[in-house]
Formats: C-alpha cells, structure tokens, sequence
C-alpha cells in the first residue's frame, strides 16, 4: 500500500493584515511515516532556554531545599513546582566573583554574562556576551524572534544608577556584544505585538481600543481553511492555542480600559500594564507560554522588578 502525505511545513503562520500567527507542532507537520523521534520537531532534539531573574535578592533558607541531595521536599519558596518536581534540578552553593562588590549593578550585569563590569557612567560600557545570546546564536536562527527580553517594569538605559555605574547594567540582563545591551519590554500589549503583530502608535492604540475586536476575528476565513487539512487531534490542539492567544488578548485589553478608566498617578507607565503585580508578572508568563507553544522564540530572559 502506498500512503502518501504532505506535511504542513513547520513555518506555517495564519496570516491577515498586520498579523502573522505561528502554530504550535502539529501532527500534520510530521511528514507521513515518520517517527516523531526523527524529526526536527521531537521534544529530544528541540531545545528552549528560559532566565527568570530577581534582583532584589531572597530569603535563602526559604529558597534552598531542606535536603541538600534530592527533591524529596521542596523549600517554601520552590513549593509551586511541587507538580513538575520530577523535572526540577535545584543547584546551590556557587559564587560569581565577577558580581563583587554586589551592587545592583554588577550583579545584574554579571548574572548571564560571568563578566566584570567595565565602571563607568558614561556610554562607554562594556560588559560581554550573555549566554541566552550564545544560545539564541545556536538554536534561535530557526524561529521569527531569536531572543525575547523582558522586564517588570519600564528600565532605564541611559544615566547613572548605582556607585558610578551605568544604568544600563542594572537594566539590560541580555548583551548580544560587550557593547551592545538589549533593551526588555515591560508592556504587554508591545510584547503581544511583538509575538502576533498589530502595532501602531500609543495614541492611536488608544483610540482603537474600543472599536478593536480581537486579532483573532481577522483570521477566521485562514482558520477554516487551516482546519480542513487537520484532523481531529490538531484540530484540538489549534483551537486550544488560539483560545489561549484570546485569553491573555482579552486580559491586556481588560487592563489597557481599566488604566484608561483608572489613570494611574504614575505618568510613565504605559496604558494597559495590569495595577497589580501579581497579574501583570501572571500576563508577562502567559506571553512566555505563548511564544514558547508557537515556536515563535526559543530564547527568553525576563528579569522581575
């Protein structure tokens, strides 16, 4: 018998104006008779890599495990990981003497790099390359974004911030050179942008809020004809991300109203940053899932504030 199929290729986006949309794995982008285990695709030979970083430091006997060798209780701190325990390795008693004197600054700066920062406050920095750039040079050439970076809040690049150092080491984890920092979005609405497309001025974000239906809407002729080629299992699975892209879509237009509704007394903060912490580091994770499904990056730093 001869079964003959033609696989949807990896790179397949759903495409209107202003937006491109790129899939999570499907079956139907296997080529027919092929083992997953074979492919580009498989989990085995797909990688990610992912910095969360928390400058301001933590209690360290509520973060490191009671016991030292394994994972049989987690600390406090590390207790919400309790349902992926078994994927967890928890690494403790390292320095990174290139952090010294531990100013914000240069440990910022030496978290990815293991580097000394060059003291100055001018823009003369030097710094070295980061790991995730390393990394985003080997396994970042293949997808829309070779790297995301991302922050809690809106950093600045130029000046002086801390004992004689630029304010650019403190607020760029990620150098693509020694000389070159690369800027973290702390907006959601410019991340999600950034991933599906959009775009436009603040002001003019502004007026289309109200009238903006979702991304989603202006897709659905390339959804149909999508899910004709599908089966059963991708069709699931396409309908799951998508609800996923217009949930988190409808939680950054709930937060861009409520600031526009609620102006909040800080005048840089951008329209649509969710007020409350909480939702606005749950909304900047969520961004993350959704690039990482989508294989539209495969490299992220974010660093909480």
């Amino acid at each position: 018998m001869t079964f003959m199929r033609k696989a949807l290729p990896r790179r397949t986006f759903l495409r209107s104006a202003g937006t491109a949309i790129a899939l999570p794995l499907l079956d139907a982008m296997i080529p027919s008779m092929t083992a997953m285990a074979k492919t580009a695709a498989s989990p085995d030979r797909l990688r990610r890599l992912g910095f969360v970083y928390m400058p301001m430091g933590c209690d360290i006997s509520r973060w490191t495990p009671p016991d030292g060798k394994r994972l049989e209780l987690l600390s406090p701190t590390l207790r919400s990981l309790e349902p992926v325990k078994q994927h967890v390795t928890a690494i403790s008693n390292m320095e990174l003497q290139n952090a010294y004197p531990g100013t914000h600054a240069t440990s910022n700066a030496a978290f990815l790099s293991a580097a000394k920062a060059k003291r100055t406050e001018s823009t003369d920095y030097f710094l070295g390359t980061t790991v995730d750039q390393i990394a985003a040079q080997q396994i970042g050439q293949g997808t829309q974004l070779p790297s995301l970076e991302m922050s809690m809040d809106l950093l600045s690049v130029i000046g002086q911030c801390d004992n004689g150092y630029a304010c650019v080491y403190q607020n760029n984890l990620s150098w693509s050179s020694p000389t070159t920092p690369l800027p973290a979005e702390a907006h959601p609405r410019l991340v999600f942008e950034t991933l599906f497309g959009e775009g436009g001025t603040a002001e003019e974000r502004k007026a289309d809020l109200e009238k903006r239906a979702s991304l989603l809407d202006s897709l659905t002729s390339e959804i149909k004809r999508l899910q004709t080629k599908l089966g059963p299992q991708d069709r699931q699975t396409i309908s799951q991300y998508l609800d996923s892209i217009r949930e988190v879509e409808r939680r950054i237009q709930k937060a861009e109203e409520d600031t526009l509704e609620n102006p909040l007394p800080d005048l840089e903060r951008p329209v649509g940053v969710p007020a409350s912490y909480a939702d606005h580091a749950r909304l900047m994770f969520d961004l993350q899932l959704l690039a990482l499904q989508g294989d539209i990056t495969r490299v992220i730093t974010f660093q909480l504030v």
